[in-house]
């Protein structure tokens, strides 16, 4: 097993991120006190964006992945061109704004959680409003009732478990985290081979989450990090895509834990109910 250093990085994948890119890195230097080597793992931009940043910044490097990997496997890119002496490696989205002293409180938190794998802030939308960052795993029942009734009920009690909305914002362990914004322990992220390559965007941060529990690792929420998340400023262009893409991936997640002759009826009606619904939201 690889010894690792006490080093910060951070890691985020670009897809012509625009000018997000620049408050990403211009706020990333308050977020923390000690020095921090950020790695551009591109997608393949045609904007010009992280070149230039990389070109501006010392602390940058930018590191094609040879192609549109997805998110998933573009950090995985990232995270193995870091030398060992990197040993906590933040994954984050480049339209990302940092809180100040919210990575220091995220690596703070890693001191009182040894055995905490995963760490997330507490995320804002640009409106101000709390994202619900920290969730429950999706189990067949809760993620059934938050797929069919979130859009018509949203105060239905399927999405209000899974996404925990009784919780008060302290820190605590968690199911899962947003992949938007995830300090992770370097041995934890090793233990489970980092992200499923699988999943091309979304649900590879629930994915990530569930096995670094299996592993025996804690996925810890820390409120007292702050970032704002502007969201979806590569994906705008392409949303249809996009939700085809998360139907595809919810799939993925519930098939892999539920296999076997046994599960093959339920999984094949779970398949029926999100192309029905993927169909409806794309008209």
């Amino acid at each position: 097993m690889t010894r690792y250093g006490d080093e910060v990085a951070v890691v985020t994948v670009t897809y012509s991120p625009g000018e997000t890119l620049d408050g990403f890195l211009s706020t990333l230097s308050a977020a923390t006190t000690r020095p921090v080597s950020v790695v551009l793992a591109d997608n393949g931009s045609t904007d010009g964006v992280p070149e230039r940043a990389a070109a501006e910044n010392p602390h940058v490097t930018f590191v094609p992945t040879g192609g549109n990997l997805g998110y998933g496997a573009g950090a995985n890119f990232g995270v193995a061109t870091l030398p060992p002496s990197v040993g906590w490696v933040v994954v984050a989205n480049p339209d990302l704004s940092w809180g100040v002293g919210s990575l220091d409180a995220l690596l703070e938190a890693a001191k009182r959680w040894p055995r905490g794998g995963a760490f997330g802030p507490l995320i804002r939308e640009p409106s101000g409003g709390v994202y619900p960052s920290a969730r429950l795993l999706p189990s067949l029942g809760r993620g059934l009732g938050h797929a069919l009734f979130a859009h018509v009920w949203p105060s239905n009690p399927w999405s209000a478990a899974y996404r925990q909305a009784a919780s008060s914002p302290e820190e605590r362990t968690s199911g899962w985290l947003s992949g938007s914004c995830l300090l992770m322990r370097r041995e934890a992220f090793d233990s489970v081979d980092g992200f499923d390559p699988r999943y091309f965007m979304y649900f590879e941060d629930v994915d990530l989450c569930d096995r670094l529990a299996r592993a025996g690792w804690l996925n810890v929420y820390v409120p007292e990090a702050e970032v704002v998340h502007i969201g979806g400023h590569s994906t705008q262009r392409s949303s249809d895509r996009m939700l085809a893409a998360h139907h595809s991936s919810a799939y993925r997640y519930l098939a892999d834990r539920h296999r076997g002759p046994v599960w093959a009826p339920l999984m094949l009606a779970v398949r029926a109910g999100l192309a029905l619904r993927l169909r409806l939201m794309t008209r």
